[in-house]
């Protein structure tokens, strides 16, 4: 199982695929590589590098304070480092693309490309109060039968899903344990999450402007509860060059492997170095 060491001695867990533009995927806030199982096939000409956060699948845990974006982008700059590359694409889907917003103002020579899903420089508070609500709680539900009968439930701004892929789903993110399903991610991360809750919310926007001179792209669900249009028109203003798509049928976030997502993620593979 591929580690490396992060700045702290945390070891922190990769997978590392194929040729070509090397392609950094970091996923959602309590999420793992996994999440990108769907577009991998769509990326075959790609070396598709996939980094499980600190706390998170096969990753070290650490301890809520270091639950952190600025640490958290410290870690893909010491992957970085340690495959020896001088820079790479980043596909970053929700706390990814926060992350990747962030070193685009602290370490851009090191970005060669950003794709941002449902994600940009201001949270609706509707999906933030749905973060809150949900993390580092296990389910109710005991198999996972039930929990993707729950997933398709309240995840009412997905359509059209079919049963099999919510059934993916729970498998990839909870644990059968003799007591039920267990999340797979340390449950202190929510004390994290509260934590920065408390703080000042800052402006995102100059992170946002960052990105200036890198290919751009913005893969938004069409329900989604975290980004709203308003904010996608803004983003849209500034960076008129920015490839966008609103994937019909889904909320936050896409799966990335429906026509539109993979439209948009095939373009922006063109544009990187």
């Amino acid at each position: 199982m591929p580690t490396f060491d992060a700045p702290d001695g945390t070891k922190i867990h990769y997978t590392d695929d194929g040729h070509g533009t090397p392609v950094v995927a970091l996923a959602g806030l309590t999420r793992n590589g996994s999440d990108f199982d769907y577009a991998a096939p769509y990326m075959a000409s790609n070396r598709l590098i996939r980094m499980d956060y600190r706390g998170r699948g096969k990753s070290g845990w650490s301890g809520s304070d270091t639950y952190t974006i600025p640490t958290e982008a410290a870690d893909v700059v010491a992957l970085l480092d340690h495959l020896r590359l001088e820079n790479a694409a980043l596909l970053g889907t929700s706390r990814g693309g926060l992350i990747a917003m962030l070193l685009a103002a602290t370490a851009k020579p090191r970005l060669a490309g950003v794709c941002l899903v449902d994600i940009g420089p201001e949270l609706a508070p509707k999906g933030l109060e749905t973060i809150r609500d949900y993390i580092g709680k296990n389910p109710k539900e005991t198999t996972m039968k039930d929990a993707a009968t729950m997933r398709a439930r309240l995840l009412s701004g997905f359509k059209n899903v079919p049963e099999t892929r919510w059934q993916e789903e729970v498998e990839r993110h909870y644990v059968q344990t003799e007591n039920g399903l267990k999340i797979n991610y340390d449950p202190a991360l929510r004390d994290a999450v509260i934590a920065a809750g408390t703080q000042p919310v800052p402006d995102l926007w100059p992170f946002f402007e960052a990105l200036e001179g890198l290919p751009l792209a913005l893969i938004r669900g069409v329900n989604s509860d975290l980004l709203s249009i308003d904010t996608v028109h803004e983003m849209q203003r500034r960076r008129p060059d920015m490839i966008f798509t609103n994937v019909p049928d889904r909320g936050h976030v896409p799966f990335l492997d429906e026509p539109a997502s993979r439209k948009v993620l095939t373009t922006w593979l063109t544009l990187l170095p």
